[in-house]
């Protein structure tokens, strides 16, 4: 995809580092067939914070800026996105291959040592952690009186469905994309949910995009606690994924009465929390091809 270009004054100036998405290797299939197939990329890149190492994430390489900066959003070691001087990007700079993000800001962080000395590995996959005491922020966050009809739920998988994406080419990967009602206003692809989402995140901020009620996040991985969370922090009051949902996520989506919605393929989903956000229309479901209504 393409992005729009930002003024100086204001944004961080970010890189555009580029990588190969995919690799040809030689395969063979269940007939004993040698045949050519792509694999998605997988690289490691390091994250600097005013010359401070902060943590190394497993990604695809496709928008490593953006995945960097909804990092920083999401871990709340940024709160603004203005804080932000620069994000570099070099993928030859590194050790043992590994890319390297420097991220520069006006005036540093405040007590940065201790805010990424507590950390708590998770579910995630690519790099799901989270730093301090995330969960005891979530009683603070307020989400918009979003609703998601049956009929818009199926626009939004139809719309996925005909998203041309790496996992058709190679597999092995992970999808996120942000919907306004059944517009998909970006889609990205990780080889770990977790980037992808933070990706998502960097974007909106880059954007000045804010969430509303007709804010719905799509994933095509599990929805686990810090999902959820993630989520939550980007104002998104409905989420569907793929996949289905974790005890904790479960529980953390009902505390914060998001609507979340699993299992979600073709005309299948369950509806596991918030299902007052959920307008059911089971007609839909039946055989015959669905109408999808403006809802």
């Amino acid at each position: 995809m393409s992005f729009a270009s930002y003024p100086v004054s204001s944004l961080p100036r970010l890189t555009q580092a580029h990588a190969e998405l995919t690799r040809q290797i030689d395969v063979v299939n269940e007939h004993g067939v040698h045949e050519h197939t792509s694999i998605p990329a997988e690289r490691a890149l390091t994250v600097y914070v005013d010359k401070r190492e902060i943590v190394t994430l497993m990604t695809l390489g496709a928008h490593p800026e953006l995945l960097v900066l909804g990092y920083l959003r999401n871990q709340r070691l940024v709160g603004d996105v203005r804080e932000v001087e620069s994000i570099t990007v070099d993928w030859d700079a590194g050790e043992d291959g590994a890319g390297v993000a420097a991220v520069k800001t006006h005036h540093g962080i405040a007590d940065i040592a201790a805010r990424t000395e507590k950390r708590v590995v998770t579910t995630g996959c690519g790099q799901g952690s989270v730093f301090g005491d995330l969960m005891g922020e979530i009683d603070h966050l307020v989400l918009p009186n979003a609703r998601i009809s049956q009929a818009r739920l199926y626009g939004l998988l139809n719309a996925i469905r005909l998203q041309e994406s790496t996992y058709k080419s190679a597999g092995s990967v992970h999808g996120c994309a942000l919907f306004s009602g059944e517009r998909m206003q970006i889609f990205v692809e990780d080889v770990g949910r977790h980037n992808a989402i933070d990706t998502i995140a960097g974007w909106m901020w880059m954007n000045g995009v804010v969430a509303d009620a007709d804010s719905i996040f799509y994933t095509t991985g599990r929805l686990t606690s810090e999902m959820v969370m993630k989520s939550a922090q980007m104002g998104v009051a409905v989420v569907v994924s793929r996949s289905g949902i974790t005890q904790m996520g479960y529980d953390v989506a009902t505390r914060l009465q998001l609507c979340t919605i699993g299992r979600a393929t073709n005309k299948h989903f369950l509806g596991y929390t918030a299902l007052e956000r959920l307008q059911l229309q089971p007609e839909l479901a039946q055989g015959g091809v669905h109408k999808v209504a403006k809802a």
